[in-house]
Parts: structure tokens; sequence; C-alpha cells
């Protein structure tokens, strides 16, 4: 059992004001591995109040200077790969891929960011105007438990780059993985109060960090309801604010597809992360042509995925977080069935043989219409429906009838067919045959998946402001 009592604060680890106790998971096992000690309100001042002090000097330092830290940063954490990696594991239970690319990625978001500011111009000249990039403020970060390293990385990589102090709240679901990455950040050697971590419930740290008079900015990834309450509190005090959200992202195979490529593509869009991903392409749109094969590809196809424990590098799919989203899981299954939607593989319980463990079936309906609560609600586990289409037309009419707008997916053996596709579809991200991830390409959503943009220069630039002064 591990035990995670303190937080961390102007460089140093302390215990903090909460009591508050909640306890710690494995998810493959079900059993009780830890317990994180809690901040509130006390811990959050404190930890503003250091980041405040620090961003005087911070917000003076100079490109050389942070390009620096962000370099010390990367070295600290990448360092510590293979912790990171099995406390993942054993914390969160992603599969081997998911794991092989998050870890590194968390590392490398620094010197992503270092080669963004190495060529970013901090003043420029427009007329008779002299204009400034300024840091706005001190900075909040709200983290999700999905991708816990990378999210904490990405955005103090960005804030650090916009000479911006922060305070972090990340998920208290993830302590384990969040302590060791603080040990990591720690070992950078940064000047004190730069960064500050503090554990905690989000109707709690969340909700102070939100309306916190101290606080000019907030870069939050989470739930669209999360973010919805985050923006009303930072509304007044007209908080600048980031914000990623939810998504429900078509799938789009076009009747053109080589189905033997494009169907594992389509599925490690659909269950990337068990799941348990903003950007999983859930909703599979497939030509009307062209459904039975489909539906017989997909059957097989996820019938041959591996469910279980991430330690075994063969696993596709390991477990849901937590048994609250475990029944969450179960329950859109029930309800899709209850819509009238046909289940292609997969239902409710554990895959056979796995007895423990929030472990989902994973699966696939037919029989969907757009209008059906599966199809328009963001279930958050690995189950995908397939919504048959006349023809193009038609497929964008589905893909962009949704409240959400994070990311897109098109199969085609015609890539300008591909292309005329995404420039039709109202999302921040259009993936076009499994094309890989694009670090300095801006991330974010359209409609209720999110506000404003993270990565490379358009990350940066939500965390300064524009002061132009004429002469």
């Amino acid at each position: 059992m591990r035990t995670i009592d303190t937080i961390y604060i102007n460089g140093r680890f302390l215990q903090p004001h909460g009591k508050e106790e909640a306890p710690l998971f494995n998810p493959a096992t079900e059993e009780q591995i830890g317990t994180v000690r809690l901040g509130n309100e006390q811990d959050v001042d404190d930890a503003v109040r250091a980041a405040k002090a620090a961003f005087a000097s911070l917000s003076k330092s100079s490109k050389a200077e942070r390009i620096a830290m962000l370099q010390s940063l990367h070295e600290a954490v990448a360092a510590r790969v293979s912790d990171l990696t099995d406390a993942m594991r054993e914390e969160y239970g992603a599969p081997a891929p998911f794991i092989g690319f998050s870890v590194p990625h968390a590392a490398t978001s620094f010197l992503q960011m270092a080669k963004t500011l190495e060529t970013y111009e901090f003043r420029r000249r427009i007329g008779h105007a002299e204009i400034e990039m300024r840091p706005a403020g001190v900075a909040a970060a709200i983290t999700p438990w999905n991708s816990n390293y990378g999210f904490i990385c990405n955005k103090l990589a960005t804030a650090i780059a916009a000479g911006t102090t922060m305070v972090i709240k990340p998920s208290e679901m993830s302590a384990i993985q969040t302590q060791l990455l603080t040990e990591c950040l720690h070992a950078a050697g940064l000047p004190n109060g730069i960064f500050n971590i503090v554990n905690g419930y989000g109707h709690v740290v969340g909700a102070a960090l939100s309306a916190h008079r101290d606080i000019a900015k907030i870069s939050f990834t989470g739930s669209t309801a999360t973010g919805q309450a985050i923006l009303q509190a930072a509304s007044a005090t007209l908080k600048r604010v980031t914000l990623e959200l939810g998504g429900k992202s078509p799938n789009i195979i076009l009747d053109d597809a080589d189905l033997d490529v494009v169907i594992p593509q389509v599925l490690g869009a659909g269950f990337a992360n068990s799941g348990q991903a903003c950007i999983a392409g859930t909703r599979i749109l497939a030509p009307e042509s062209r459904l039975a094969e489909i539906h017989d590809k997909l059957g097989k196809a996820v019938a041959a995925l591996k469910v279980g424990d991430a330690i075994d590098p063969t696993v596709s799919i390991g477990p849901m977080v937590s048994r609250k989203q475990w029944e969450r899981v179960q329950s859109y299954i029930r309800l899709g069935q209850e819509e009238g939607a046909r289940l292609i593989v997969g239902g409710e319980g554990r895959p056979e043989g796995l007895d423990r463990g929030w472990f989902a079936r994973p699966t696939v309906f037919s029989g969907v219409s757009n209008d059906m609560r599966i199809a328009r609600e963001e279930i958050f586990g690995p189950v995908l429906c397939v919504i048959p289409y006349r023809d193009d037309a038609h497929a964008l009419e589905i893909a962009n009838d949704t409240v959400y707008g994070l990311q897109a997916y098109i199969f085609s053996a015609d890539i300008d067919r591909a292309k005329r596709m995404a420039d039709r579809i109202d999302a921040g991200r259009v993936v076009i045959n499994g094309a890989p991830h694009e670090p300095a390409a801006p991330f974010g959503g359209f409609k209720q998946s999110g506000i404003g943009r993270e990565f490379g220069v358009y990350g940066l630039e939500s965390f300064l402001e524009p002061r132009a002064v004429l002469s």
C-alpha cells in the first residue's frame, strides 16, 4: 500500500492542510493499492501565493533561460521512463501501445515547446506600433486521469515557455503517477514556485482555482460538464481559459477503402486508450453499399482483440479506470439495446475468462441512427456504433450532426477525395488514413468540445497577452 501524504508547493513536498483521504486502486485487480491525502482551499491559497511570487522573475526571464528549464525538465522525466511506465500500468491499466506512446510523449513535450520557443518572436512591429507578447499571469492547470503525465507535462511546458508560473490540480485518481512525476519535475532543479501541485477533488481544489482572484489563466482538460462549470466560475474575474473537452468523433469509411487495411485502423481510433479518450472515433460511418462486409470484418477483428491486464504486452484493451466508469459503460451497452441497436460483437459484463477487474467487453453496435443516445453521448469506454450513410454528402451531414467537434477520422484510397471531405467537417482536427500525431499542430475543439488550442505556437499564445505601444 502506497501512502501519498504530501503536495508540492514552492519547491517543497509538504503535508496538505486538508485532512480528507481518497483510496487508490489497481483497476485490473480491483485491489486498493494506496491512499492519497487531499488538499483544500488553504493549500490552493498557499500554492497560488508561491506561484505569484515566482512569476515576478519568470515573466522577465530570457528565452534562453526558459529553454534551459525545459531541457532540464525533459532530462529529469526521461531519466525515469521505466518507473513512470510501471506506475501508469499499475494505477491506470492502459495497454502497452498507449503507455509506449504517452510516457515518452510526456518527456518530449518539453523539447517540443523548447523548439517552438526558439523561433517565436515576443516582440514585433505593426505599422507604428510595437507589439509585445506578455505572460498572461499565474496559471492553473486542471488535468484528468486518462493521460496523467502527458497533460501535466504539456501544460507546464507551455506555461514555462510563456514565462508563466503554474498551479496544477491533477486527478486524485492518479496520485501515485503524480507523485512520481512530481519527483521528476523537482529533480530538474527549477527555481521555487514556478510549478506547484495540489492533489484534491474538483469541487474543492478545482473550484478554488477557478474562482481565485490571483489566477489569470486556466487550462483544463476533461468533461464538457466540468468545463462549463469552470467557465462560469472563471467569468467572475474574466480569466482566460483553454478548455479541451469531450468528443463523439466520426470515423468515416469511404466506399473506396481497402477494408483489410482500414478496419484495424478504424478500431485503433475507436478503442484508443481502451476507449477512454476524448478523441476516440466512436461513430463508425459506413457506406450502405458495403455495410454487410464492414459488419463482418468488424465482428471478426473485435473478437480477436485481447482484453486484460496491461502487464501482458499483447493486450489491446485494458480495464476501465474505476468501478464507477465500468458501471457507466455497462449502462450504455444496456441502453443501446433498449434503443433498438443490435450487437455485432460484445455486450454487457466482463470478457470471458476475466472474473475480476473493471474490464468491459469491446462492443460494436449496428442498426444505429444518429439520434440515439449511444450515438450522441460520450461513453468513454470500448463501445462503438456503426451508422450507415448513402453517399458522401450524407456522411458529412451525419458527421457534423453532433454537439461535439474535437477530432474526426477519414479513410479512403483517394487522398484528394478524403481532403475534400475533411474541408467540410466541423472539427478541430481531421486525421486522414491514420496519419501520425503532429505535436506542433494546434489541438482543440469546435462547439462543445472546447475553447482555445494547445500545442505549438497556438498553445503558447494562449498563455500570452498582446500589448501595443504606439509611438
